[in-house]
């Protein structure tokens, strides 16, 4: 059986298990059972990145989300009907929290009456059976994988399979988001699902999507790393139709949409994570007027920021490229500060719209230097110098890193002398060279050493001084040859 509580440590990054944790600790205070659910254990188990995480509550999460919110974490979206909560912790670590809840139809295609219920009604309930998935992290069954409709084996064999043939007819909006998923998870519709899809576009289920549906579709999408592979499979069962009636016939800009990509995958590699809903929804809906834009984003009912996001991309897009090319990011520090300071979604619209190569060359360092130099400052070698953390510890990391991007810091052996110098360290005394010790004169006149023949080296002395000294052809005597000698022996 696998191990799910480590599979989830491994997959989630630092900022996520945080927001988990802190989740986990609310919960337990307040005595709730707390589980993981749909898409993040769908994607922990087939082996997808896992963009948010899904949580429920068995219970009301309010007080949950309200120490959420007093601690730093921000909300994003409400629902008070359904109690469900979108949002955004430190470090941007996306979740979702909502209270468990059965939804009873009276008849089909008609509004749900919720119910608060237990988390096997609430799995039991749901669209798809790779979503009716939870994982529980509440003390006495921490790691507990539940699975009432095993949706474990659809993952297995890559199929989405639709829990009720009522579930295209009770949400019609799930005609896009089953293509979503599979676009997503490169999986393909359970046989009998696929049925009851033909059968729902053949009723023309789709021409009951509602324009609120069709805009939390719109937002799911922006989400994706491969939205144009969904907008492909919508466009191809004819729904492009359900986000505004003339994307039928003008169609989305896919050109644009591969550039984004390339731009997102660049980021990703230098470790950031755009969220680049904006520029997604603005090449959806590219080739439509301004004013046919503005008006399906408002009858979408999305959210003002989000509305405000796509109609102002454009003009913040321009305005990036100005100064990256300009004399405001000429120098690195200069360019360093205003790339940290751009949001995320605005710098890669700008390379995807409006490609430039000094921009480029900018965000080229950015990712592959400057900000990896950030990343590496020599923190642990300043604390061992004696410098305590503090304001002052915080300042000499910043003023090392600018003498990195001025290339003051060429070679290992700089890091410690530059640290010295801006914590106001002496630099150690270097040691004196030592100095050949003089001959004593008892050590003058020590008798030679024998040779390996026996005799004695006659000690040479020193010319004295003013007297030329003897050429090896005076008339000094000679010494006797030693070979000569053992060879007459």
């Amino acid at each position: 059986m696998p191990d799910y509580l480590f599979l989830l440590e491994s997959r989630l990054s630092p900022e996520q298990q945080a927001a988990l944790a802190r989740v986990q600790e609310l919960a337990q205070k307040q005595g709730v059972n707390l589980y993981l659910t749909g898409g993040a254990v769908r994607d922990l188990i087939s082996g997808a990145p896992i963009g948010d995480l899904d949580l429920t509550v068995e219970g009301n999460p309010s007080g949950i989300i309200r120490e959420l919110e007093a601690g730093g974490t921000r909300i994003v979206a409400e629902d008070s009907k359904l109690r469900e909560t979108e949002l955004l912790f430190p470090g941007n670590a996306e979740a979702s929290v909502s209270a468990a809840r059965e939804e009873v139809y009276r008849l089909p295609g008609t509004r749900a009456e919720v119910r608060w219920a237990t988390i096997m009604e609430d799995l039991r309930r749901r669209d798809f059976s790779i979503n009716a998935i939870a994982l529980s992290l509440n003390p006495a069954s921490r790691g507990l994988l539940l699975d009432p409709t095993n949706g474990l084996a659809d993952i297995e064999r890559r199929e989405v399979r639709a829990l009720s043939i009522h579930c295209f007819t009770n949400q019609p909006a799930r005609l896009l988001r089953i293509l979503r998923f599979a676009s997503r998870l490169d999986f393909k519709m359970e046989r009998r699902t696929e049925d009851w899809f033909s059968l729902a576009l053949e009723r023309g289920l789709d021409r009951q999507i509602t324009a609120a549906d069709a805009g939390r579709e719109l937002r799911e999408l922006g989400r994706e790393e491969r939205p144009a592979a969904t907008l492909k499979a919508w466009e191809a069962k004819g729904l492009l139709a359900t986000l505004h009636p003339h994307l039928a016939k003008r169609r989305p800009d896919y050109e644009g949409l591969a550039r984004l990509g390339r731009v997102a995958a660049q980021l990703r590699e230098g470790g950031l994570k755009p969220r680049l809903f904006a520029p997604i929804v603005w090449y959806v809906l590219r080739r439509l007027t301004s004013r046919e834009r503005a008006l399906a984003l408002h009858k979408m009912e999305l959210r003002p920021e989000e509305i405000a996001a796509v109609t102002k991309l454009e003009a913040a897009a321009r305005e990036a490229l100005k100064a990256l090319r300009g004399r405001q990011t000429e120098s690195a520090k200069d360019a360093y500060r205003y790339l940290e300071r751009v949001p995320l979604d605005v710098l890669a619209f700008q390379h995807a719209e409006f490609p430039n190569l000094r921009a480029s060359s900018r965000l080229r360092n950015y990712l592959q230097k400057w900000r990896p130099m950030r990343l590496s400052l020599p923190a642990a070698e300043l604390e061992s110098l004696g410098v305590p953390r503090g304001p002052q510890f915080d300042r000499i990391l910043e003023q090392f890193f600018e003498f990195e991007l001025r290339g003051r810091v060429r070679t290992p052996l700089d890091r410690p002398r530059i640290l010295r110098q801006l914590a106001g360290i002496k630099p150690e005394p270097k040691k004196p060279a030592g100095k050949p010790a003089k001959a004593t004169p008892a050590a003058k006149a020590a008798p030679a050493k024998p040779e390996a023949g026996g005799k004695p080296r006659p000690a040479k002395s020193a010319p004295v001084k003013g007297t030329p000294a003897k050429s090896a052809s005076s008339s000094s005597p000679r010494q006797p040859n030693r070979h000569a000698h053992h060879a007459s022996r």
